[in-house]
């Protein structure tokens, strides 16, 4: 994966994240609604977008692809310090990155977030996000967290 190309993971997973937590949805929810295209969509516009506000771009997405309000709310109540959305889009790209066969970043892409990790990695009253990278991606490929 090119430098560019890690960049515009991290922005595409960074933008989902923000989504699904100003939509309540699961980020599986979001890429559902995004699919191959969409994504393909997002990530050839990365390099543009990175110069626009989170708020706009993803207000545009949620209009474009009319992503509605869902009721998965990991943050309102949440006792503790929530890590920001960027920081969660970065451990999703470098889990893409380690885990996808070179040229189906995309497919990894979707099938990271609609599996059960991303919801381990959203409920952030544990500390599964905190978790090395490492295990995370141990975990997913297991099907399972790993003791």
């Amino acid at each position: 994966m090119t430098e560019k190309e890690r960049n515009d993971y991290f922005y595409v997973c960074s933008l989902i994240e923000y989504i699904a937590r100003e939509t309540k949805n699961r980020r599986g929810a979001i890429t559902e609604k995004l699919n191959v295209k969409g994504i393909e969509k997002l990530l050839y516009d990365a390099e543009a977008n990175h110069c626009l506000p989170f708020e706009q771009v993803g207000d545009e997405v949620i209009e474009q692809y009319g992503i509605a309000n869902g009721d998965f709310d990991t943050i309102t109540e949440c006792k503790y310090s929530i890590p920001g959305f960027q920081d969660i889009g970065k451990l999703y790209s470098i889990m893409i990155e380690d885990c996808a066969v070179p040229g189906k970043e995309v497919d990894e892409l979707l099938k990271i977030f609609s599996s059960f990790i991303s919801d381990e990695i959203s409920d952030f009253q544990t500390d599964v996000y905190y978790q090395n990278p490492g295990y995370l991606e141990c975990s997913y490929k297991a099907g399972y967290l790993l003791e």
